[in-house]
């Protein structure tokens, strides 16, 4: 879908100290390369801008995986697929900025605040580039934008909103705008009705790609086996490749009448069979946030990272901690999980009767 630039300009207003952008349909790239999780935290700005500016051109440039969930987004016009290690490679950094200049864009966002993210937004050509200032725009990523924003909010969904504020969006609603595919519910329906479940049932999705965010698999087996006794609520376990392969099967060996392997899913069908469960248990890790983004409220587990900062987001969610595992980002993505196993089975069954109690409470006042 082509839509013609109208107007664009850049005026001379200020807005704490950033210069405030007035357009009408502007071309406009964002450049989130990686991590799903924090790709989903970064849809409700994306939400924003199609509401704010119905007519603009929107584009973003993101590696494999996390593009499966983008495709199918209404508010994007192109995703923009980057191969990974682009920057290593010579000929690579040509096609990307000959790709990119092609497409003629206006306003580059990146809200990653990294070298490679930043660098994607110089080399589209874009005259804005807003970016991150301060402890949040990382390397050479303040450097290469232009417009950069000091964040003043923690969580991520915010902190990705306010770089919207140069160009007139402030505090939007939080959307994340997510729409389920038809093939993958419809995929993911057949394999309940195979497995004979058909009525509520919770997720567990036991692994993290931090060793340090995972819980003991033992103990995830005694929750689904608490879930099944107490409230006779089935647990379906979701997992992604083949070290995760391995933990479902061990949490399906504890706890054998409370547990069904999801079959092997790609993120589509992983965000369908969210969609239908009664909530998600599990660590701070994409997954989670494929359930919030559906709609599906979260009873998470935190050790190396905070829920103020990147947890599930929105107050259906629920957040264990015990105590914050400090670090660099290298240092707690490289540390034992501490912090997690002194969060106890019981803190997590008395979150999960919590929140069954709530959606009860709340299935009553509808």
């Amino acid at each position: 879908m082509g839509i013609s630039l109208e107007f664009f300009r850049i005026s001379s207003s200020r807005l704490n100290g950033q210069k405030m952008i007035a357009l009408n349909s502007p071309r406009i790239l964002i450049s989130r390369l990686s991590h799903i999780g924090d790709c989903i935290l970064t849809l409700p700005m994306l939400s924003a801008l199609r509401r704010n500016y119905p007519k603009a051109y929107i584009a973003w440039a993101v590696e494999k995986p996390s593009n499966q969930l983008l495709i199918s987004h209404p508010g994007l016009d192109e995703v923009i697929l980057i191969p990974k290690g682009w920057m290593g490679k010579p000929r690579a950094w040509r096609d990307v900025s000959r790709d990119l200049r092609s497409r003629k864009f206006d306003i580059a966002i990146d809200p990653q605040g990294i070298t490679k993210s930043a660098m994607l937004s110089y080399l589209s050509g874009a005259r804005t580039r807003i970016g991150i200032r301060g402890k949040w725009g990382r390397e050479l990523a303040p450097w290469l934008n232009n417009t950069n924003v000091q964040q003043k909010r923690l969580h991520l969904v915010d902190r990705s909103l306010e770089l919207l504020e140069p160009l007139g969006i402030r505090r939007p609603t939080v959307e994340f705008g997510f729409s389920v595919e038809r093939t993958a519910a419809e995929s993911m329906r057949q394999f309940l009705a195979d497995v004979s479940i058909r009525g509520r049932f919770a997720i567990i999705n036991p692994g993290a790609s931090w060793a340090s965010k995972r819980w003991e698999t033992n103990r995830f087996a005694e929750v689904a086996n608490h879930l099944f006794h107490s409230q006779q609520l089935p647990t379906v376990v979701t997992w992604a490749g083949k070290e995760e392969r391995g933990m479902a099967d061990e949490l399906h060996r504890l706890a054998p009448l409370a547990v069904t392997l999801a079959p092997s899913t790609n993120l589509n069908e992983l965000a369908a069979i969210m969609s239908m469960a009664e909530f998600f248990i599990g660590c701070d890790t994409g997954p989670m946030h494929i359930s919030t983004a559906v709609g599906t409220p979260c009873v998470g587990l935190y050790g190396p990272t905070l829920p103020t900062e990147s947890g599930a987001y929105g107050p259906r969610n629920l957040h264990i901690q015990k105590w914050h595992q400090d670090g660099s980002c290298r240092q707690r993505r490289k540390a034992e999980n501490l912090a997690m196993r002194d969060i106890c089975v019981d803190d997590v069954n008395r979150s999960c009767d919590q929140m069954i109690h709530q959606l009860q409470d709340r299935a009553k006042i509808a």
